[in-house]
């Protein structure tokens, strides 16, 4: 039996104009949970789906215990005892959690499917995985932290010994990272082996045993967690020390850019999902809006930007009242947007980088003039972006669907701030990204508040919250719960954000 669960040596995989993996070698053991470190754009999410055999490899060798396999597509891999959690579920959300897990798979009989043995079987799973779950309720009305333990579910139940886990805590909260964690390490204990895909140094350090870091297509090098340390992983992921460049301007808040008083919004699935908040935003300083997922922030910030119409109470820009007003009036406003979901509301990902760079602006006459756009405006504008925020891209003229996360993330914000906005409602702005990406943005949004600029911040990345904000504001379940000032721990922030007051 080889110690090494999974070996992958010299494997190559070149897309056009693009050397994903440059003989790369990795392996994961027995029991253990091996982490897979790097920046976005780094390859790991290409080599494990090279493993999973979603991608087909140029050159390169797999092994799974000791043995050589070809692995050809992902129904291979299940067969090899491989398991695969992507960032994006693929779950049919009209049907229960059990009909999920067992599709494909089920028991039958003369065409009859096995249902109680399957529900024993599944019953099963879920306790040695520690992943409690309701197997009878419907899979879009449970939350995305539960989704991904369908997900793991299904993989467990086909089978995996090697489960692979792509940025699984990008969609989870602080407390269902450490429920994932401790599942995880159940797991292990039962002799799986969890492949653990991430760029967060803390998470990476709290929970593998051992981590490979890779940069640009190549492995960087592999060590022991307990010799690791935040320092050594950060230079061994972007070639140098990573420290806050930030410093911030003393805090002077001036004239009142956003008043929300007494604001009601109503969600498709609950009728107060804003629930009477009431809050200003002042140029000068960084508003943190910090809540578990759910609790009302999408909603908020739809209604802010004209999105959703609220049910009641006012919202006022500089003095106007916006509720009525559409996305682009809110914008002359002098309002800038950074969403939540850059592929879904920030992007078009089928797009150049320079027809990205002007969405929203394609009828400013800076652009355009009797209703035809000026193809040369457009490319010297999304230069001047690509230059000032340091955009890697090989042309303006390239998809946006091309770029890392970190990439787009930054033409959605350069394309913001080009306006020199007063008010800058930033929604999730580092999500998803590597540590230099979340670097670069996070000094972007310092440096808003020290231009004067008003800043909403609004994160489940609470360690961003703290770090970055003057004042804090906590939504439980629709509503602004307490305040806390810069300097505030994590403890005082968890008790709010648990709905716990006083």
């Amino acid at each position: 039996m080889s110690e090494d669960m999974v070996s992958m040596l010299g494997i190559r995989k070149q897309f056009p104009g693009v050397l994903a993996l440059a003989g790369v070698d990795f392996s994961a053991r027995r029991g253990e949970v091996m982490g897979l470190l790097g920046e976005n754009g780094a390859g790991k999410s290409t080599l494990m789906n090279v493993l999973y055999g979603m991608y087909k490899m140029d050159a390169g060798q797999i092994e799974i215990d000791g043995a050589p396999v070809k692995v050809t597509s992902s129904s291979v891999a299940i067969k090899h005892g491989l398991g695969m959690v992507h960032q994006s579920f693929t779950l049919v959300s009209n049907v229960s959690v059990l009909d999920n897990i067992i599709l494909g798979s089920e028991p039958a009989t003369a065409g009859f499917i096995r249902v109680g043995e399957a529900r024993d079987k599944v019953k099963a799973l879920v306790e040695r995985a520690g992943l409690p779950i309701d197997l009878d309720a419907i899979v879009e009305n449970i939350p995305t932290g539960f989704k991904q333990r369908v997900e793991i579910l299904k993989a467990l139940y086909r089978g995996a010994k090697v489960l692979i886990l792509d940025e699984p805590t990008a969609v989870l909260t602080p407390l269902e990272s450490q429920e994932l964690f401790r599942s995880m390490r159940r797991l292990t204990e039962s002799g799986a082996t969890v492949i653990f895909i991430t760029h967060k140094l803390k998470e990476v350090m709290e929970i593998t045993n051992r981590i490979t870091v890779m940069r640009r297509g190549k492995v960087v090098g592999t060590l022991d967690t307990k010799d690791a340390s935040y320092e050594v992983l950060a230079n061994m992921m972007v070639g140098r020390g990573v420290e806050r460049r930030f410093t911030f301007k003393e805090y002077s808040p001036g004239e009142t850019l956003l008043e929300v008083n007494d604001l009601v919004v109503s969600s498709h699935a609950k009728p107060r999902a804003v629930d009477g908040c009431t809050f200003t935003v002042r140029a000068g300083e960084i508003v943190g809006l910090a809540g578990v997922e759910g609790n009302g922030q999408s909603e908020l910030v739809e209604a802010i930007m004209g999105i959703r119409r609220p049910s009641s109470g006012t919202i006022s820009i500089k003095g106007t009242v916006s509720n009525k007003l559409t996305t682009s009036k809110i914008m002359g406003l002098s309002v800038a947007h950074v969403p939540e979901d850059r592929a879904l509301s920030g992007l078009v990902l089928d797009f150049s980088v320079a027809e990205n760079s002007i969405l929203g602006r394609a009828k400013s006459p800076q652009f355009s003039k009797s209703g035809l756009l000026s193809t040369n405006r457009v490319k010297e504008f999304a230069t001047r972006i690509v230059k000032a925020f340091n955009v890697i891209t090989p042309s303006v003229e390239v998809k946006a669907r091309t770029l890392s996360g970190g990439n787009q993330q930054k033409v959605i914000v350069g394309r913001e701030l080009s306006d020199d906005p007063h008010l800058l409602i930033a929604h999730q702005p580092t999500r998803g990204l590597d540590v230099a990406g979340t670097e670069y943005i996070q000094t972007l949004i310092v440096n808003s508040r020290n231009q004067g600029r008003g800043v909403l911040l609004v994160s489940a990345d609470f360690d961003e919250i703290l770090d970055l904000s003057d004042r804090i504001l906590v939504l439980y379940e629709g509503k602004v719960i307490g305040e806390l000032k810069r300097g505030a721990g994590i403890s005082e922030l968890g008790r709010l954000l648990g709905g716990i007051v006083g």
